[in-house]
């Protein structure tokens, strides 16, 4: 057995969930994100994902959080079941949103600023200050949990986290939400944010906070300070190759990594389109995938995970593996999943991914 599996892992005695939500201008590139019906509507993406992660459904936003064509319903809908069946409390952070959740859904706000488009001048703004304020939240966290796990919610983020990677000298192709990587696409964009920011591969690796003010993002200025403020309490990064873009500001920051794993889905550290393994290695990280078996679901949407369409996201991966670390299984997992989008079928708010057996 693989000893990073969660059948190994210790239980935490006082664990959290915490859930980082921002946008970024760098979505409103036509078919660069595919977490949203287009890219406008991807400012409503990481309200929607606080609002599901919460209540199981959208309070507020207009549009609940899923990707055409299939309506492949959130990975927040996975991360709040993983989170019931275990029964670890959550918290949702605002680095940077556009557009906030309904009142209803407690949110910590860091004093973050939506990031801008990462072709232009500055893509994050006040930097220091935000990961400074995220900083002295991890010291509070880490006062009263013993294990940490961090997720996160920002259309374009594989984008963004390809640039800061590229500034501090990895190099690897990140993955995608779309069941296509817009690789090209991606690839054009980085340069030309790069390129406008005077950037050249690695030339920012004593720099981690001016990478991510030119061409990076709010989320990952957050995620960065909280995972810092905690010290060495144990840390969980939730998410796939932004959350690696994520360890290499941490690590080139000069705080210790030792503590941290970043864990994911199969779907993304398999995902034949990106370098998740590779980059993973050139950080000296250690890396998980867990396989969610989606293909044996009878919800239509859950079987697309299985054929490249959303793979993570809102700490889908790493909620499911701290389900397993509980003992529950995959298919106590499924079920969750399942039951909750029932539930959705029911309000009509997402009939597309209707079990087949309702």
């Amino acid at each position: 057995m693989d000893s990073l599996s969660p059948e190994n892992a210790s239980l935490p005695e006082r664990p959290l969930f915490v859930c980082v939500l921002a946008n970024t201008a760098t979505a409103y590139v036509e078919g660069l994100s595919a977490a949203g019906k287009t890219a406008k509507l991807t400012d409503y993406t990481p309200a929607g994902d606080a609002e599901v992660l919460y209540k199981g459904t959208i309070i507020d936003i207009p549009i609940l959080p899923m990707t055409p064509p299939y309506d492949t319903p959130t990975p927040a809908l996975i991360t709040r079941a993983a989170l019931q069946l275990t029964g670890v409390p959550h918290i949702t952070v605002n680095a940077g949103l556009r557009v906030l959740p309904s009142k209803e859904v407690p949110l910590v706000d860091i004093g973050g600023k939506p990031g801008e488009d990462i072709r232009g001048p500055v893509a994050v703004r006040d930097v220091e200050t935000a990961f400074n304020n995220a900083f002295k939240l991890g010291q509070e966290l880490a006062e009263k949990h013993d294990f940490i796990m961090i997720g996160e919610s920002i259309p374009a983020g594989t984008t963004t986290a390809n640039a800061v990677l590229q500034s501090l000298g990895y190099d690897g192709n990140v993955s995608s939400s779309s069941s296509s990587n817009p690789l090209s696409l991606k690839r054009d964009v980085v340069e030309a944010a790069l390129k406008s920011s005077d950037i050249t591969f690695g030339s920012l690796r004593n720099d981690p906070f001016k990478a991510i003010s030119c061409v990076g993002d709010p989320m990952m200025v957050a995620v960065a300070g909280i995972a810092a403020g905690l010290g060495d309490t144990r840390l969980i990064l939730a998410g796939g190759t932004q959350m690696e873009s994520i360890y290499a500001v941490i690590k080139h920051l000069g705080y210790p990594t030792d503590n941290i794993m970043i864990v994911t889905t199969s779907y993304v550290s398999s995902d034949g389109s990106a370098n998740f393994g590779d980059i993973a290695k050139q950080l000296g990280a250690r890396c998980y995938g867990v396989d969610p078996c989606f293909g044996e679901s009878c919800s239509e949407g859950l079987r697309q995970y299985e054929l490249g369409f959303v793979k993570e996201g809102v700490g889908a991966g790493g909620a499911m593996y701290l389900a397993l670390m509980y003992g529950k299984s995959r298919e106590d997992i499924r079920s969750e999943i399942e039951g909750l989008c029932s539930e959705l079928c029911k309000l009509g708010s997402l009939d597309r991914v209707k079990c087949e057996k309702c």
